[in-house]
């Protein structure tokens, strides 16, 4: 990097990281709905979402790796950083809640597990807009109604919770009530994930603004 460039903002670098991160938290969840609504040839299934996560991985190193080397940046480091690390955590939940059911060996998940995984999808699209905006941050308005909208899934999200976990203890398998209540908690954890973002969101909105 050049002297020049140390000290010039790298505006279209950290926002092109920005948008890629959030197109991949997109495409994850979009994958965790394929998974749900045909549950067969999990394992492929599962490898090629792993195959996003990774994606997610390195758009994250790089983004970091720009932090820690730019002298000037668009956003506060601060921001960049919360953004960076709250998208990569939404994903990192996807994949995570994915997992289980290979190592849990669910042979048939339930409809709370699809409807997780919609409400994590729709989050992931109102990210995918408003990150877009940040670019130029001329549509404040588009944001905040981004923000608004994640933080309605995310209240949907406790309350699927809550709906999973009342009809979970009807069970009397206690191994079963173990695995689907761990399943259902890293979903609900990406969508308090998608609630970060927006928190962040919101931050960098009335901060410049």
């Amino acid at each position: 990097m050049s002297l020049k460039d140390l000290f010039t903002p790298q505006d279209t670098v950290f926002f092109n990281l920005f948008e890629e991160q959030a197109e991949i938290a997109r495409e994850a969840s979009g994958q965790l709905i394929g998974i749900f609504e045909d549950y067969t040839n999990v394992e492929a299934k599962y490898r090629a979402l792993k195959d996003v996560e990774h994606k997610g991985d390195a758009a994250t190193h790089r983004a970091f790796d720009e932090l820690n080397r730019t002298f000037i940046t668009p956003l506060e480091p601060e921001e960049i950083s919360r953004l960076v690390s709250s998208m990569d955590n939404v994903v990192d939940f996807i994949d995570e809640g994915a997992r289980l059911l290979l190592t849990y060996d669910i042979k048939q998940p339930d409809h709370f597990m699809l409807d997780f995984a919609k409400c994590i999808h729709q989050a992931a699209h109102e990210i995918q807009i408003g990150v877009g905006c940040l670019r130029t941050l001329k549509e404040p308005e588009v944001i905040k109604g981004c923000c608004i909208e994640i933080n309605r899934l995310e209240n949907v999200a406790d309350e699927l919770l809550t709906a999973a976990l009342k009809n979970l203890f009807k069970s009397t398998d206690p191994i079963e009530i173990i695995k689907f209540k761990d399943i259902y908690e890293h979903f609900e954890a990406a969508a308090d994930a998608c609630e970060e973002v927006a928190n962040v969101l919101s931050a960098i909105l009335i901060r410049h603004s």
